[in-house]
C-alpha cells in the first residue's frame, strides 16, 4: 500500500523564525507609520508658525500706527489665569509679547509664549502733541547674531524682537508663567534677557525663530500714516 508524506508539517503554521521575521516587518512599518505622522506633525507646526509669526508682525505694526508705538512685553512670570497676563507692562523692556493687548494667541504652535523685547523709546507715549513716542532719528538697541559670542551681526540698530522658542522649547514661558531650562548658548542667548539674539538655520541644539521690527519699515509706515513730521 502506497504511503503518503504526511501533510502535518505542513498545516502547522508559521516556524519560529518566520514568526520573529513577520514581527520585525510589522515593527519596522509601525516605526516608519510613526516616523512620518510625525514628521507630518512637524510640518504642520512649522506651518502654523509660520503664520502666527506673520499675524504677529501685523499686530506690532498695527498698534504702532494706532497708538503711535510699540507696545511694551507683558511680564513673562503672570500665569495666563491672572488678570494682568498678557497685558502690556511698560516697566519693562524683556518680557513677553502681550499677547492680550495685542489680541494674538498666547502660545507658540509648541506651547510657549514668545520672547519679547522692545527698547524703552520705542514703546513711551507721543508727548508735548507729538503723534508718535519716537522720532526718524530714534535707534534701536539690540542686534541679531550667527551665534552666540559671534561678532558677525545680521541685523543691527533693532527696536524690538520677538522669539518663538521652537518645539523643544528651551529658554521659553509655559501659560503657566514657568521657564523651560536652556542649556544650548545659541539658544540661550535668545533667553537672557541682554540685546543680543541669535537666529540661523535650524541644528540639533538650534530650533529657535527669530522676528524682528525692521527699523525703516516702521518708520516708512508712520511716514505715510502721517504720524512722523
Amino acid at each position: 500500500m502506497t504511503s503518503w508524506p504526511s501533510k502535518r508539517r505542513h498545516d502547522r503554521g508559521f516556524s519560529l523564525i518566520e514568526l520573529a521575521i513577520a514581527l520585525l516587518v510589522i515593527a519596522s512599518l509601525a516605526v516608519s507609520a510613526l516616523g512620518s505622522v510625525s514628521g507630518q506633525r512637524g510640518v504642520a507646526r512649522e506651518n502654523r508658525w509660520q503664520a502666527q509669526g506673520d499675524t504677529v508682525l501685523d499686530a506690532l505694526y498695527g498698534f504702532a500706527l494706532r497708538h503711535g508705538r510699540l507696545p511694551c512685553p507683558a511680564n513673562p512670570v503672570l500665569a495666563s489665569t491672572q488678570d494682568a497676563a498678557g497685558i502690556e507692562d511698560c516697566t519693562l523692556e524683556h518680557g513677553v509679547l502681550p499677547w492680550a493687548t495685542l489680541a494674538v494667541p498666547e502660545l507658540d504652535p509648541w506651547g510657549h509664549r514668545l520672547t519679547y523685547f522692545a527698547r524703552r523709546s520705542f514703546t513711551s507715549d507721543p508727548a508735548n502733541g507729538a503723534r508718535a513716542g519716537f522720532t526718524l532719528s530714534t535707534q534701536g538697541n539690540a542686534s541679531i547674531r550667527a551665534a552666540a559670542g559671534s561678532a558677525s551681526k545680521l541685523a543691527d540698530a533693532l527696536p524690538a524682537v520677538i522669539v518663538s522658542h521652537g518645539a523643544n522649547g528651551n529658554g521659553g514661558y509655559r501659560a503657566d508663567g514657568t521657564s523651560a531650562p536652556v542649556n544650548p548658548p545659541d539658544e540661550a542667548e535668545n533667553a537672557d534677557g541682554d540685546l543680543i539674539f541669535v537666529s540661523h538655520l535650524p541644528a540639533p541644539d538650534f530650533d529657535d525663530h527669530v522676528l524682528w521690527i525692521i527699523p525703516d519699515l516702521l518708520a516708512s509706515r508712520l511716514l505715510q500714516a502721517g504720524l512722523l513730521p
